[in-house]
């Protein structure tokens, strides 16, 4: 018996199985709302891509295919809700496209699009996280 066909017993209810095991409908996620990059506003961008760990999702997913890497395939050391969360601030800054295939959820970097709207924001915060693990500061040493 589940915890809460157990409930609904000791409420005096008669439990079935019929309306308490979850359908394929119910159980399934709500599908991802995506902002549009052309409503998002810079302030909206700029946080979004100011996080270390979104960096480093953003950077990821640059170097990979369209809808090739799943939420869980990401090791950046949170927990599932933070990382759900990040995923949540790239969807709403209009950087990150995601749609389900089965239990996964897939990834696409909008890269195209966010660019229409804030060009060459992306490819400074790529070329920026790119300096920063090589150790490459662009300093060339000179003094003026």
């Amino acid at each position: 018996m589940t915890a809460q066909s157990r409930e609904s017993t000791a409420r005096g209810g008669r439990a079935t199985t019929e309306s308490r095991q979850p359908t394929a409908a119910s159980s399934h996620r709500t599908p991802p709302v995506h902002t549009p990059p052309g409503d998002v506003p810079l302030e909206a961008a700029l946080l979004a891509l100011a996080d270390p760990v979104r960096q480093t999702l953003v950077r990821e997913l640059a170097g990979a295919a369209d809808w090739e890497r799943s939420c869980g395939s990401f090791d950046v050391p949170v927990t599932k809700a933070t990382l759900s969360r990040h995923f949540a601030v790239l969807r709403e800054a209009g950087l990150l496209e995601q749609r389900d295939a089965g239990p996964k959820r897939l990834n696409r970097l909008r890269r195209t699009e966010f660019d229409e709207r804030f060009p060459g924001l992306l490819a400074l915060v790529l070329r920026t996280a790119e300096s920063e693990d090589t150790g490459d500061t662009g300093d060339t040493g000179d003094k003026a």
